[in-house]
């Protein structure tokens, strides 16, 4: 069912909480994680209502997403740039970069292949120099 009306942008007190809670970590964090840090809070937001925001949130652009190496979903507050991220497996910690090489060669791949309106998302995972 697609959603027709602008309800899943509507900055709900729950959305507005999840944001707030992306912002001060700061890292990519799991829902269950977010929800934690919400609870110890002492806002009483139930997981699936945190699952929910953030799938709109990042359906929104609002937020980005991206798969663990592990497998599982992980949700940070990302400028509005298009951007890749280096990730630390053991700290989390997260830089945004760039990537030119990987722009131009992506348009390069699609062009010799007839693709157009092509995106892509690039996700390095390493161990960060304080770890």
């Amino acid at each position: 069912m697609t959603n027709t009306d602008d309800s899943a942008l509507r900055p709900t007190r729950q959305r507005r909480a999840v944001v707030a809670a992306l912002q001060e970590c700061g890292e990519f964090r799991s829902a269950q994680e977010i929800h934690e840090v919400l609870r110890a809070a002492g806002d009483n937001v139930g997981l699936s209502t945190v699952y929910r925001a953030l799938q709109a949130l990042a359906d929104a652009g609002q937020v980005d997403m991206l798969r663990s190496e592990a497998g599982e979903a992980v949700y940070r507050h990302c400028s509005d740039s298009h951007h890749h991220h280096l990730v630390c497996r053991t700290c989390g910690r997260t830089v945004e970069v760039e990537g030119p090489a990987v722009e131009t060669w992506t348009r390069a791949v699609a062009d010799e292949h007839g693709f157009t309106d092509v995106s892509h998302t690039l996700e390095i995972f390493g161990t960060c120099a304080s770890c």
